[in-house]
């Protein structure tokens, strides 16, 4: 494995978040309570909705595949970042690199099309609230995580697929805390003009149309909640939608920036900002935006805590 010679790189270094030899401790420290509290938040949710029946409705599902998904980006990204704050932990190979990004990869598209489904969840219980049973049963919510996790998969594996017709040889060093797909075209041999056309349409796409969906339905959700003349009512309303909103916000802003943004250069120290934000510091807050404020939420809490 050579890095400068025409021997193909088989393995890669990841440079982690940072150099600086004062700071691997702490960080590591860090992050491993992050990680720790994200999946103790998001695992912790999944099992309240599982055991409580009053949360066994369309919304509560999304969210318990909203939870999954924050779960699973997290852990596609934390434990080997962790690891590259260790002494001669930096390593990753060619599959292992491939395997974190599309495990990353279709969780990410996962979370896209699942926050559309909450938005046409909240859209059919605003404005068609008679309907709302028959438009919106729990079986089809079932099959709709489904169709989200599945274009995740496949979107994924559409990149990691092209992945394979790139070549490595000039360089195995990875300035990134894992294996991001725009990083791994930066050191490839191969030419890898064709591979970055299809992550802007593909990301333009899946983003800009899911987005484009949630504010349409929140359009129309906001025009029924002001017609409503129970201040109870659109005090309610409000509050349902506000935490899906601010999660929304959160999650498309800084895919954005990463991956549809024009073409300027904000840096690498602040790409790798945008990236933890999404990788580890959404799912970490995804799963309290939810619940802090929820009734329902902390009612199911109580009665599982006093069981």
């Amino acid at each position: 494995m050579a890095e400068e010679n025409g021997t193909l790189v088989t393995e890669f270094v990841l440079t982690g978040l940072t150099d600086h030899p004062g700071l691997q401790v702490p960080l590591f420290l860090v992050f491993s309570v992050i990680y720790l509290i994200t999946m103790v938040g998001n695992l912790g949710l999944i099992v309240l909705i599982w055991k409580d029946l009053h949360l066994h409705t369309p919304m509560y599902f999304f969210l318990g595949g909203l939870a999954f998904a924050d779960a699973w980006t997290s852990s596609s990204v934390t434990p080997r970042m962790l690891m590259t704050f260790l002494p001669k932990n930096h390593m990753i190979s060619l599959f292992g690199c491939m395997a974190q990004f599309y495990f990353f990869g279709s969780s990410a598209t996962t979370e896209c099309f699942l926050l559309v489904m909450m938005a046409y969840d909240r859209y059919v219980a605003i404005c068609n609230p008679l309907l709302y049973p028959v438009l919106m049963s729990n079986s089809l919510c079932v099959q709709l995580i489904g169709v989200s996790y599945v274009m995740g998969f496949l979107h994924s594996m559409i990149h990691v697929t092209l992945l394979f017709r790139l070549t490595f040889c000039r360089s195995n060093i990875v300035q990134y805390f894992y294996c991001e797909i725009l990083q791994l075209f930066n050191i490839s041999c191969t030419d890898p003009t064709l591979n970055v056309y299809l992550v802007l349409i593909f990301s333009a796409f899946i983003q800009v149309f899911t987005f484009m969906t949630i504010l349409v339905s929140y359009t129309y959700i906001l025009l029924a909640i002001v017609k409503k003349k129970s201040e109870k009512g659109r005090s309610k309303a409000f509050s349902t939608c506000s935490a899906h909103l601010l999660s929304v916000s959160l999650f498309y802003g800084t895919l954005f920036f990463m991956y549809v943004r024009p073409g300027s250069d904000p840096g690498e120290n602040q790409d790798k900002i945008y990236s933890l934000f999404y990788t580890i510091i959404i799912p970490l807050l995804n799963p309290f935006i939810y619940s802090l404020r929820n009734k329902e939420v902390i009612g199911a809490l109580r009665r599982i805590m006093t069981k």
